[in-house]
């Protein structure tokens, strides 16, 4: 099956002013997200690319855009909403630290899926769409350019969070163990079996996520585990 790439986009001005931005419109990268949004061109180098999608909201689109140049045969981004943030209804634009004083924060916290934000959504729905949105566009992916495609998707760190734990089989309770920093990559490759978690919030150069033909055969083809471990990168 493909290989999806999560990206969280850049640092936005709302991380680095510690305000939760959500769905507010006009949100842009900082300085520090320009430049991690323009590094990302170097550390896929290599990695062949089918499909570009992008949550609809500024920060995404202005992170893939350095890449989406670079690779002008990929066009432009097909946005989902799907993969939009999580409606944060009255917590928009609040800055965190008067919301760490909510009674609804220590349940954000610690029991998750029984959150949902005042005149917005449930953690509960942000991950039921989130998830399927990527299973449906990886199923898509897979039939129309085949199960070594790799496809990239750039949306936000709570969408990454929820699509994680459920490639791992976590309860939504335990999302919150999960951190994904501005313009990391973390990549699931999803099998007839289960999924196969194969970064995790990565920083670095990417280009040993190329398609495998031999661990396709294996584990990543079957669904079945390498048992010992994966042989790596070749």
């Amino acid at each position: 099956m493909p290989t999806l790439l999560l990206v969280r986009h850049g640092r936005s001005t709302a991380n680095s002013a510690g305000i939760l931005a959500g769905w507010t419109p006009g949100v842009d990268l900082d300085e520090t997200g320009r430049t991690q949004a323009e590094a990302l061109v170097g550390r896929l180098a290599g990695v062949p690319l089918a499909v570009a999608l992008s949550s609809p909201l500024e920060r995404c689109r202005q992170t893939l855009a350095p890449l989406l140049a670079a690779r002008p045969e990929l066009g432009e981004p097909t946005l989902d909403e799907r993969l939009g943030e999580c409606h944060y209804g009255e917590w928009t634009g609040r800055p965190l630290m008067e919301l760490a004083n909510e009674p609804l924060w220590r349940t954000v916290q610690d029991h998750a899926s029984a959150a949902a934000f005042p005149g917005g959504e449930s953690l509960r729905a942000l991950s039921h769409r989130t998830v399927a949105a990527v299973r449906e566009w990886d199923e898509k992916i897979a039939a129309e350019h085949g199960p070594d495609a790799v496809w990239i998707a750039c949306t936000h760190g709570d969408v990454i969070k929820a699509i994680v734990a459920d490639a791992l089989g976590l309860h939504l309770d335990h999302f919150q163990r999960i951190n994904v920093d501005p313009c990391t990559v973390t990549a699931i490759r999803y099998t007839p079996l289960r999924p196969f978690l194969l970064r995790m919030g990565d920083t670095g150069e990417l280009s040993g996520l190329r398609p495998k033909t031999a661990d396709r055969a294996g584990a990543a083809g079957s669904g079945d585990a390498v048992v010992g471990g994966s042989t790596g990168t070749d």
